[in-house]
């Protein structure tokens, strides 16, 4: 058994698990165009479910991820999830239709929901309250580095090997995680603290969680704000390339957006213990609501265009994730708060339903995308807005 890691390295650690999903999703963005081609799809916007199959995935995946983390451990969950996403990377890089290659990215979703749910349980086996957003902002200090250069690594690669050739850096930066957590991460869910995995089990943390105002609520507000990344992630590629006529450069903008608003990190990681999880969560939201519409109505009415345009959109996106990175770490951390003792199964469930259901929400925004970025503003003002209001109503006490 591995020893147990000391802070910088956990927060390291964890930070690559946490962005295996970010990789999977957002080295494929370039790749867009020459998929609908090879692939022989007629309709661009069908390209857009690469992304949504891999999120679905994900989302069902984590009802089994955390409560068989919860009955036999962290670290063989962690260590098959990701063995699952390695294999099904050969599924998809031997993909001769669209249909298939969403049954892959699906079934590879499953596989990687295991980083995403059993690493945040491993954080909160580990440390509770505002010490524990606090851990999970510097993690995704570090993970915002992902998707910031995924989309340049990904661009890179097809250039050289075609777009298959993506799924294989999927398979070297699995190898390099699932080493690194075998061979340095001891176990952090002890025997004593397990719970064995029935389908009861799963019942009864559903309803202590739906007994839970603050979880209740806190999940629905993560529904928005999921559905607001999600659907601009599906609609990128289109937003530069086909608006704003992006072309090669989309990875360059990609990765000055995510650099830059990667800074919201840090800035939650200093004030979210002076000020809390509730108010910066909400702040967010707000500004979130209020800038993508006034930003919308001002393109729809023709007060910006032309050279312009580009460089308004650009810093409408570096605002959509820097407010989100406020509002993630610490929604997720303020519904975890009460539910310590099922942090696995509780986890998994917030991960999957708010996963779910922001799917629901973002494809729909997705699909409307009409050679415009105007339908995805409006989408994600209102989604921040809808998340503003409920949480103005989320307990702020347990």
């Amino acid at each position: 058994m591995g020893k147990r890691l000391a802070l910088p390295e956990f927060i390291l650690l964890t930070a690559l698990l946490f962005s295996l999903i970010a990789f999977g999703t957002d080295a494929m963005l370039p790749a867009f165009g020459e998929m609908a081609a090879d692939l022989n799809t007629s309709n661009a916007n069908r390209v857009q479910l690469v992304v949504a199959a891999f999120v679905l995935g994900t989302g069902c995946g984590q009802l089994i991820s955390g409560p068989l983390s919860d009955a036999i451990g962290r670290k063989p969950v962690l260590l098959g999830g990701i063995g699952v996403f390695i294999l099904t990377s050969f599924w998809a890089w031997g993909s001769q239709s669209l249909e298939m290659l969403l049954l892959a990215r699906f079934i590879q979703g499953l596989g990687i929901s295991a980083p995403r749910t059993v690493g945040m349980a491993m954080v909160r086996d580990l440390y509770t309250g505002r010490q524990m957003a606090r851990v999970v902002s510097l993690a995704m200090m570090m993970f915002v580095l992902v998707p910031a250069v995924a989309p340049l690594i990904g661009q890179g690669i097809m250039l050289a090997f075609g777009w298959r050739a993506i799924f294989m850096s999927f398979v070297v930066l699995g190898c390099g995680a699932g080493l690194w957590l075998w061979l340095r991460q001891e176990e952090t869910h002890i025997p004593e603290r397990r719970r064995p995995m029935k389908v009861s089990t799963l019942v009864s943390a559903a309803k202590e969680m739906a007994r839970s105002r603050r979880v209740v609520v806190s999940l629905l507000v993560l529904c928005m704000s999921y559905a607001i990344v999600f659907s601009y992630i599906s609609s990128a590629q289109q937003l530069f390339v086909v608006w704003l006529d992006a072309g090669a450069r989309f990875p360059f903008y990609f990765a000055i957006i995510a650099l830059v608003s990667g800074s919201a990190s840090a800035l939650n990681a200093a004030l979210v213990v002076r000020l809390g999880m509730w108010l910066l969560s909400t702040i967010g939201l707000a500004l979130l609501a209020v800038g993508s519409i006034s930003v919308g109505t001002l393109i729809a009415s023709g007060v910006i265009s032309g050279d312009a345009l580009l460089y308004v959109v650009i810093g409408w996106s570096m605002m959509l994730f820097f407010l989100s990175g406020l509002v993630f770490s610490n929604v997720n951390a303020f519904a975890m708060e009460p539910m310590g003792h099922i942090a696995g199964t509780a986890s998994a469930i917030i991960g999957s339903l708010s996963t779910l259901a922001s799917i629901l929400i973002a494809v729909p925004i997705g699909q409307m995308f009409d050679g415009t970025g105007l339908p995805l503003m409006f989408g994600v003002g209102i989604c921040a807005a809808i998340g503003f209001l409920l949480n103005l109503v989320n307990p702020r006490t347990v």
